[in-house]
């Protein structure tokens, strides 16, 4: 039995020495399972992760918890063959050790019940996160960091697959480096620069629709209301308000459009995404203004916004949705 750790390693801990134990946690007749909540980060780090343990352990399977559905995310497993199964599928008692990876145990209820040997992420340390091996760094920008460090001390030079993902959970965990990162995330990214293939990252960043989602849009085209400068769209029932937002990013390219207010109905709730190209108004205040006095939430920044309204909470929807549209454009229409 492995000695837990009360507290995730040192800053003074080497890469090499944290591999030294990783490797030396696991047996060769040892199956692993990889747990995470699927994003570019996360799916990038399950993959590095089981690229460490090759031919240290009898198999290692990655199991995702969340439901995918964004398009660009089904584009990379789909461009990158990402191997993985929904947890659904996993049977703990299958597996001689588990795996958290890009998260920790108190997350996600989904890992509630599970005892895991391996926590490697990168958000704010729970003092929870208990496990034979703990590494924890919130100061770093993506655990694709981490892992690239780590096939880096391990001597494990990654596939152009593998770079890729690594590459591409860095991008999007630090927002092109918008968001806080450090210089060995950009160390990181400088290193898997050669190996990636960038055909493939431009291929996933420009995948933002689904062949599903285009019928969204066609209705969208064909339904919009034009009030002055502002682009109404009501969809109706949607089965994941980010098509909203694809919506309404994708009206915003009209020439003549400095707003976009696209609505739908998701898990019993009108969702309303609010975009704004102007020097004057504010996202954040209409969508209070507007849709606020009906309850639910609604605010956001000068460019955008997003209320969301239980339907029993809007007046005269417990008549039904039918007419939630005319209702929508009525409200945008008070706006002057």
């Amino acid at each position: 039995m492995s000695e837990i750790m009360d507290h995730p390693f040192a800053k003074s801990v080497s890469a090499t020495d944290k591999c030294k134990k990783l490797s030396e946690l696991v047996h060769p007749e040892d199956s692993l399972a990889i747990l995470i909540e699927a994003d570019p980060d996360a799916m990038s780090s399950a993959m590095a992760l089981k690229r460490f343990f090759w031919r240290k352990v009898q198999r290692a399977e990655i199991f995702h918890i969340n439901t995918i559905q964004r398009a660009d995310n089904l584009a990379m497993i789909n461009l990158l063959r990402i191997d993985q199964k929904p947890a659904s599928r996993l049977r703990p008692k299958a597996f001689d050790r588990l795996a958290v990876i890009d998260s920790q145990p108190s997350h996600h209820e989904a890992f509630s019940g599970l005892s895991f040997d391996i926590i490697i992420d990168h958000h704010p340390i729970d003092p929870t996160s208990r496990a034979a091996f703990v590494d924890i760094k919130e100061e770093y920008g993506a655990s694709a960091t981490m892992m690239t460090e780590y096939l880096k001390a391990a001597g494990i030079k990654p596939s152009p697959k593998l770079a890729t993902a690594l590459f591409y959970g860095i991008k999007t965990d630090t927002a092109n480096f918008a968001r806080k990162s450090l210089a060995n995330d950009i160390d990181a990214f400088r290193y898997l620069y050669r190996f990636t293939n960038l055909n493939i990252i431009k291929k996933i960043e420009s995948s933002e629709i689904t062949r599903q989602a285009l019928e969204f849009f066609r209705s969208a085209i064909e339904n919009v209301t034009f009030i002055g400068d502002k682009a109404c769209i009501y969809v109706g029932e949607v089965g994941n308000p980010d098509i909203l937002v694809l919506i309404a990013d994708f009206f915003m390219k009209l020439a003549e459009t400095s707003w976009s207010i696209v609505s739908g109905i998701y898990e019993g709730k009108l969702v309303v995404i609010l975009r704004n190209a102007g020097f004057r108004g504010n996202a954040g205040k209409i969508a209070q203004r507007l849709f606020g006095v009906w309850g639910g939430s609604a605010g956001g920044h000068s460019g955008a916004a997003r209320a969301e309204i239980p339907l029993d909470e809007i007046p005269g929807a417990e008549n039904g949705t039918a007419d939630m549209e005319s209702r929508f454009l009525k409200q945008v229409r008070r706006w002057r």
